[in-house]
């Protein structure tokens, strides 16, 4: 009984840290465009009299989709029509249950895992889920029977099929290096130091990992400059003919994926929750200073640090989203097949290299 309470409190928890992070990131972008286009951005939304630079302003959204007509168009295959935005919104959504948000802490004599499941093949159950995604653009394409949201959901079909083998090619080389799929593992490899000072983090032994698997999570993410499935000056999009909450589902899953991606990142590649030089009883720094700290100061460190993190690359993508103009199709596939897929094979042979040196 117990276990199932600790298991129920952890989903309620990281999916209030996921809904609200995703929904404030939909504030950051506009006030991020704001500020790279020299605008003000969104800052009318208040209550009593207080606006708060716009942090009132996701809710006022929140409530337009809600109370927003549903319409349905009368030749549309109604039952896919509607199912389509919650399968893109749902298999985005459960992949949070297997981030680590930080290490073991000990409560009334139990140690409880800071991550809802921690599973061996955890990282290709990531892998496995967002690739489920497609589902939900295609059939939302399908559905419409509109010819330019067909357009759209083969577009996003075909890019985001392309563009999971550089995603899953491009952390090969990684696994090669941290031989586990799970990411509490992968994490915890990553405490270690090279020379006592240099962090085992994943950018270091594999950088050029790195950046492959980061152009391929941003196309993964269907935003600019890879937005070709929405392609909004094309063919406005395999949601076109969406409207209410169940666009705002579709928006949401998008900004979700942002979410997904940044912590896998930080999980991956930067360490997760660790601190470097920080251990379980305080700072031990390389020259030979210990700071001794307790066990609760350096779980909130941990928790603390990989939120930082998060919250960077969140920012990161939308920058990258305000800054490039879009790819055309042909170069979009181009350079997913042509250049990402053969860098990857090039980093899995010189990882191997490497290693068996």
């Amino acid at each position: 009984m117990i276990e199932t309470l600790i298991v129920l409190a952890k989903i309620i928890l990281a999916l209030a840290w996921f809904l609200t992070l995703t929904l404030y990131l939909t504030w950051l972008e506009r006030k991020e465009s704001a500020v790279i286009q020299d605008r003000i951005g969104a800052n009318r939304a208040s209550i009593l009299g207080l606006r708060v630079i716009g942090l009132f302003q996701p809710f006022a959204d929140a409530i337009k989709m809600i109370f927003k007509e549903d319409f349905t168009p009368p030749f549309s295959k109604k039952i896919l029509h509607n199912l389509a935005p919650f399968t893109s919104f749902f298999f985005v959504a459960v992949t949070i249950a297997v981030i680590p948000f930080g290490d073991k802490i000990e409560i009334g004599g139990r140690l409880i895992n800071l991550q809802i499941i921690d599973t061996h093949v955890g990282l290709l159950l990531i892998l496995a889920l967002l690739s489920l995604g497609i589902y939900g653009i295609l059939l939302s394409g399908w559905s419409s029977n509109n010819r330019y949201t067909i357009i759209g959901g083969l577009r996003g079909a075909a890019q985001m099929i392309s563009y999971e083998i550089a995603l899953g090619l491009s952390l090969v080389g990684l696994i090669l290096v941290y031989p586990s799929l799970r990411l509490s593992e992968i994490v915890a490899y990553q405490g270690q130091h090279f020379w006592g000072w240099l962090p085992k983090w994943g950018i270091f032994l594999q950088p050029l990992g790195f950046l492959l698997f980061l152009f391929a999570a941003l196309a993964e993410t269907k935003r600019v400059p890879f937005d070709l499935p929405e392609g909004e000056s094309e063919i406005i999009g395999f949601f076109t003919e969406y409207s209410g909450l169940k666009w705002g589902m579709f928006m949401m899953t998008d900004f979700m994926e942002v979410v997904i991606i940044s912590c896998l990142i930080t999980t991956l590649f930067f360490g997760g929750w660790q601190v470097p030089w920080l251990w379980a009883d305080g700072f031990h720094f390389p020259w030979g200073t210990v700071w001794v700290l307790p066990r609760a100061v350096v779980v909130i460190l941990q928790l603390l640090a990989f939120n930082l993190k998060v919250f960077f690359f969140c920012w990161f993508q939308i920058l990258v989203r305000w800054t490039y103009p879009r790819f055309r199709y042909d170069q979009l596939m181009n350079f997913g097949w042509k250049l990402l897929i053969p860098l990857c094979f090039v980093n899995i042979m010189g990882t191997a290299i490497i290693l068996s040196l």
